[in-house]
């Protein structure tokens, strides 16, 4: 065999970007399992409404913030290596636990628990799954940027982070073309353990195979330089100071910024845009257009929006390292240029209901559009992150961030739940007033109070034109903000 020269740079930060890929494939496969399953093997049985599904994903979300401003912070102190493998093996145990959801809901009826705040039994049974799952996979992101920010140089961290948050886009990729098989040939639960097994296999491979670039036998000198390549003046090339590094950052300090600041506008306004189209399309699809999520159709529909997700946001995420090599600009600057680009694409939204008239394909290739743009601009304002604040503090500020998102995405999804129900309007069944649907409305049920209307709109369909409206505006407002609260670079000194 030959020999290779040891002047040749290896490659491993791109395996390290691969494990991170594979790492939020997974996750977002765990979170897709309830919203793909929910409409049509799961609401029947518990009979649920979109305001109950709407608070399980409000809560998750929250509980998910929450839990964010406090992962960095714990991603910095315990490390990567361990406090990655703590995150996995959290989230996997608590989507594994979903499974058990029905069983226990059984035993609590059969003790005299029915609920208690109008909230029923089995959402709340699920709602202490969806926390758990939520305090794992709150570590996730800043884990996983923290990695970014050590194995690769400024000016290629956004592309790193593309191909890594593009696992988001693999897994709710896959998800379609899997769970809802698994959940109809060996029942919903099977397919929360099956999914919720794969983080335990990850957690072997991350142990053998991940160590600080310094550190790792599989990074030789060069690659070593090129990594630590970028200086204080964020590309010089003159290696950043090591004892600038090991400081920590307070969140008195973190919240004092402009540049924090900058980073919560950034998703808090947008992130719900992402985790809405996430939690809500396969029931969209069913509502409107009658396509279940486990029928031929509603898979093609979810499969093609996420090929789209996947391979036009990682193409848009080159337009930063464009803006750096080929024009000459800052990482900061170049990348808000990009931004204000991909802040463009979610407009397509809002011809998804009109269009949805003459075909279903319509609101999946637009949605999918909509959420390339989310997902380059979330890479971004990841990268955002690096850019401007010393590694030591990275898992902090990503935490503040992730936080932000998860208060955005819990408003959004809560208010949706409610709208949905709210806007379809009610009819009387057995004494008590319930969602209309189209079933109901078929048979003859006369509603008890009426449907919403805007826009032309009656009923459900009105209340997702107003969604994808926010939708689409949302990005403008956040990009906006940032470059308001940040116009230049200005990196932070601790």
């Amino acid at each position: 065999m030959k020999e290779i020269k040891s002047d040749r740079m290896s490659s491993f930060r791109w395996v390290i970007c691969s494990l991170l890929f594979f790492a939020t494939t997974v996750n977002y496969l765990d979170r897709q399992v309830l919203s793909l399953t929910y409409k049509d093997f799961i609401a029947p049985v518990f009979g649920w409404s979109d305001n109950d599904y709407g608070t399980i994903t409000a809560v998750f979300s929250i509980i998910y913030a929450l839990c964010n401003l406090f992962a960095g912070k714990f991603i910095d102190r315990l490390g990567t290596r361990k406090g990655y493998l703590w995150a996995i093996f959290i989230w996997s145990l608590g989507a594994c636990l979903h499974a058990g959801c029905g069983v226990g809901t059984s035993f609590l009826k059969a003790a005299g628990f029915l609920g208690m705040m109008g909230i029923t039994t089995s959402v709340w049974l699920f709602l202490a799954c969806r926390a758990v799952l939520a305090l794992g996979e709150a570590g996730n992101f800043p884990a996983a940027i923290k990695v970014t920010a050590e194995y690769f140089p400024k000016k290629d961290r956004a592309f790193a982070t593309s191909i890594f948050n593009a696992g988001s886009s693999v897994g709710a990729l896959a998800a379609p073309l899997s769970i809802p098989l698994i959940a109809k040939y060996f029942g919903w639960e099977m397919s929360f353990i099956i999914i919720g097994a794969l983080g335990f296999a990850w957690m072997g491979f991350w142990m053998w195979l991940y160590r600080k670039p310094a550190e790792s036998p599989r990074v030789n000198a060069a690659e070593l330089a090129y990594i630590n390549q970028d200086g204080t003046d964020g590309g010089s090339g003159t290696p950043e100071p090591q004892s600038k590094e090991e400081k920590s950052i307070s969140y008195a300090k973190a919240f004092s910024l402009p540049q924090t600041w900058a980073l919560i506008c950034g998703r808090f306004l947008t992130d719900g845009v992402w985790w809405f189209f996430l939690f809500w399309t396969p029931g969209y699809l069913s509502d409107q257009f009658g396509y279940k999520s486990s029928d031929g159709m509603g898979m093609a529909l979810i499969f093609t929006l996420y090929l789209i997700v996947t391979f036009v946001s990682i193409y848009l995420c080159k337009i930063p390292t464009y803006m750096v090599d080929k024009r000459g600009m800052n990482a900061y600057e170049g990348r808000m240029v990009a931004m204000f680009i991909f802040a463009c694409f979610p407009l397509l939204a809002l011809g998804a209901q009109p269009l949805g008239a003459y075909s279903a394909w319509w609101p999946a290739i637009l949605i999918g559009l909509a959420c390339a743009g989310h997902q380059a601009w979330s890479a971004n304002v990841y990268s955002v992150v690096g850019d401007m604040f010393p590694k030591s503090t990275i898992g902090t500020l990503t935490g503040i961030a992730q936080f932000a998102a998860g208060c955005g995405s819990f408003l959004v999804n809560k208010c949706a739940g409610a709208l949905f129900s709210y806007a379809a309007g009610t009819t009387i069944v057995d004494g008590k007033e319930v969602e209309m649907t189209k079933d109901l409305l078929a048979s003859g049920a006369q509603f008890a109070r009426p449907a919403m209307e805007f826009l032309g709109y009656t009923g459900k369909p009105a209340g997702y034109l107003i969604v994808f409206g926010y939708c689409a505006v949302a990005y403008l407002i956040g990009w906006t903000c940032m470059k308001t609260l940040v116009p230049h670079y200005k990196k932070v000194e601790i």
